[in-house]
Formats: C-alpha cells, sequence, structure tokens
C-alpha cells in the first residue's frame, strides 16, 4: 500500500500577530515614541478603508489591509497615525474650523493634507520606509517644515490635490467623526489626561535623547514640555518688568526729607520718591499692518494706560508708518489718532518717542522696519505681531544711510529686531 504523504500548509500569520510585530519594529525605529505606539488601542474593522484613528487613541485596522501589506509598511502607518495624535491635529482643526468657520468635509479633508503635510517630513526614513502614496508639501511646490496652520492658508483643494482624496487617517487628524469610530463614550479610549500624560512621556523621552531626533520633533517637544504663555501676558509682563527696574520714575524730592537727615544736623537731605515711569508707545501703521493688529495695539495702549493710573503726562503715543506723526498724550486708547498707511520706518518713531524723555518705549509692529541703530536710554519693549517675519524686498541704497542696517537685516532677508529690546510676539497661538 502506498502512503501518500499530506501537503504541509504553511500556518498563516494571524491580524493580531501582524500588528504586534509592525508595533515592534515601529518602536525599534522610533524608540522616543514607545509610550505613544504602545498608548493606542487596537480596532479591527472592516469598514475602514486601510488605517485610521480617532482623538481618543483608538487605531482603527483593515484585517485585509493588514493581512496583504508588508510589516515595514503598517510600521510606517502606525508611526504617521501617532505622530497626528501627539500633534493634537484634531483639536488644532477644530480650533481652525471654528476662527475661519469652514467645517464642511471637504474643508476638513484640506485639514488632513495640511496634517499631513506638517508631519510626513520628518516621519519617515532612519528605519521606516516611505510608502508610495505619502503627501509632502513639494507636491504643492510648498516649503517643508511649516505648521498645518500654515499650509492651510497657503493651498486649496483643487486639480492638483485631486491625487490626495484619498487620504483616511481619521478624526485624530482633522476632527471629523467616522462612522466605524466609537465616540467620546465608546470603550478603550484614553481621557484628555491620560492623553496629556502620553505626549509629555514621549516630549520627555525626546528631551533625553542625543541629536538623533529630527529637529520638527525637537521643537515640539520643548513646547509640550514648557507650553507657551499667552502673549498678553508676558507683554505685560515685560512692560512690569521694564517699568520697576531700578532708577526707572526714580527722582529725588525736598518734600519729604530723607530720614538719614537726622543724623546730618543742619543738612537737608532729599529723599528718593518713585513716581509712575513715563511711557512712550510707538504704533506701527503701515500698509503692512492689519486692522486686527492695530486693535490689539490699541488693546495694549489701554493697558499700559489703566497701569499708570490714566494719566496724561504719563502715556504719549506715535502713530508711525515712513514718518512718524506727533507725539500725543493720550488717557483712553479712543483718543488715539492712527494715521499712516505708507511704508515703514521705526527710527523716526522712536526719535519722537524718545523727545518726550520717557522712563519705557514699548514699539508695537510687523517688524518690516529699519531699527535703530544705537540702544535708547530707557527700557525698549518691541511687541512683534506674529507672523511670517519676512521682508517683501531688503531695504538698500539710501534708505538704509546712517542706519546699522547690517543688525536689522540679515543677508537672507530676515527682519530681527535689536537685541537690545525685550521683544514679545503679539498673537502667537499658544499651541
Amino acid at each position: 500500500m502506498t502512503v501518500t504523504a499530506a501537503p504541509v500548509s504553511t500556518p498563516s500569520v494571524s491580524v493580531s500577530d501582524k500588528i504586534y510585530a509592525a508595533r515592534l519594529h515601529a518602536v525599534r525605529a522610533r524608540p522616543y515614541m514607545a509610550s505613544a505606539l504602545y498608548a493606542l488601542h487596537i480596532v479591527e474593522s472592516p469598514r475602514v478603508p486601510t488605517m485610521s484613528v480617532d482623538r481618543h487613541w483608538r487605531c482603527y485596522l483593515s484585517p485585509t489591509y493588514i493581512a496583504s501589506s508588508p510589516e515595514e509598511e503598517i510600521a510606517a502607518h502606525l508611526v504617521h497615525l501617532v505622530s497626528h495624535l501627539l500633534r493634537d491635529h484634531a483639536d488644532r482643526s477644530d480650533r481652525y474650523a471654528e476662527e475661519h468657520d469652514c467645517d464642511s468635509p471637504a474643508e476638513r479633508l484640506r485639514m488632513n493634507i495640511a496634517a499631513d503635510f506638517e508631519i510626513n517630513d520628518d516621519v519617515y526614513g532612519s528605519g521606516l520606509i516611505t510608502p508610495d502614496d505619502a503627501v509632502h508639501p513639494s507636491a504643492l511646490d510648498l516649503d517643508t517644515g511649516l505648521l498645518m496652520e500654515d499650509y492651510l492658508r497657503w493651498f486649496s483643494l483643487g486639480p492638483r490635490t485631486g491625487a490626495m482624496a484619498w487620504l483616511e487617517c481619521g478624526s485624530g487628524s482633522d476632527g471629523r467623526h467616522r462612522e466605524w469610530e466609537r465616540g467620546p463614550a465608546g470603550a478603550d479610549g484614553l481621557s484628555g489626561q491620560e492623553r496629556d500624560a502620553v505626549r509629555f512621556a514621549v516630549a520627555r523621552s525626546i528631551s533625553e535623547r542625543a541629536g538623533d531626533v529630527p529637529a520638527g520633533w525637537r521643537r515640539w517637544a520643548r513646547d509640550a514640555m514648557h507650553p507657551p504663555q499667552p502673549w498678553q501676558a508676558l507683554l505685560g509682563a515685560a512692560i512690569r518688568a521694564a517699568v520697576s527696574t531700578s532708577g526707572v520714575g526714580d527722582n529725588y524730592t525736598y518734600g519729604r526729607p530723607a530720614r538719614r537727615s537726622a543724623a546730618l544736623p543742619g543738612v537737608i537731605v532729599p529723599s528718593l520718591r518713585r513716581t509712575p515711569p513715563k511711557v512712550s508707545v510707538v504704533i506701527d501703521t503701515s500698509g503692512s499692518v492689519s486692522d486686527a493688529e492695530l486693535g490689539s495695539a490699541l488693546l495694549e495702549v489701554a493697558a499700559i494706560s489703566r497701569a499708570v493710573s490714566g494719566r496724561r503726562d504719563l502715556l504719549t503715543v506715535v502713530s508711525c508708518d515712513a514718518a512718524a506723526r506727533i507725539a500725543q498724550p493720550i488717557c483712553r486708547a479712543a483718543d488715539i489718532p492712527l494715521h499712516g498707511g505708507g511704508g515703514t520706518d521705526l527710527r523716526t518713531g522712536f526719535d519722537s518717542a524718545l523727545r518726550t524723555r520717557p522712563d519705557v518705549v514699548v514699539a508695537l509692529t510687523d517688524g518690516h522696519t529699519p531699527w535703530p541703530s544705537h540702544r535708547p536710554g530707557c527700557r525698549t519693549v518691541v511687541g512683534l505681531f506674529a507672523r511670517d517675519h519676512r521682508v517683501y524686498a531688503p531695504l538698500t541704497g539710501s534708505s538704509m544711510s546712517g542706519f546699522g542696517g547690517g543688525k536689522a537685516y540679515s543677508g537672507n532677508g530676515w527682519s530681527t529686531p535689536p537685541e537690545w529690546a525685550h521683544v514679545v510676539h503679539i498673537g502667537e497661538p499658544g499651541r
């Protein structure tokens, strides 16, 4: 009797085993993301096209996609998706939608694309393959290294983004709920505190590593470990520090003799009396400054006015474009006439402000200006409207004569306030 051996079948790898191996591959390639990768709760769902995440750190996987994809590709997608969660793209998309009144599915797709642009420049490589369908800002002739909110300003949906319409990273990338997602009341999601704890753990891991972490992630970790403070508080603190410095607002008076006069019979020694400081505010009213930015400037002037008790003799405002207007003492923001609309030269504004002999000069500007070449004889605070601080054309020729142009403009055309100024970015988002 002939015995025929049964064919030996190769055991198939289960979806869970493949996910386990892919996650281990991702952790080996990005060890500083281990806390985030293992915080993901895996949910198998035939309704999800490939892989996606929700804002509660659930990762939805298509069993068919996992079975047909190599482990290396799944690992790259895991790192990509967890990057959306670490960068809090869901909440940032919600804020953008509210601020710009745009909440359609098309706009949410645009947010997904912009979020991918933000993370894809430093997600792949160094042990992770780059998927063939990964989208990059270079496809739209945009720079790398920008944030999602920056990219949203520079492109709209159209023929060039048609090949990106397939993107489906889930609500964790753009904030829009998907039909396969469990939602906030579903099981196995992370709470807000748990999500913050994971982000902090990853940020700490990045900060403790050597220089093998991409620059974008190092910047993210610094912000996560030390969140930026609201600019209003920073500007107020800078002004308070300037006006409270020794010598600012100090003067001698014989109206109240010093206590040490008792030790000097026949000699009247004046006492040092502190009076409210004189503040001069230079407001950039050039054409490059928007109405919203001028509104922010007026709010700051109103706050400064309250700080000096509304005294008209202690607060002066100079509106300045290419030529400074007459310095005018004011006590209410409503009293400020803002003239201008041309180019900017804050040197004239500083000249007018310094003629009032202030203790502190506060300059509120977009930074597209030459600066005084010498440190003023008083404290200086610069409130810089938050934006892309590049000038459109570097100032050259006679417009820079007699001025330390090399200090104000570097060779690449970026405007830089002087080192002697305390700079606070006005309107910078605290993300």
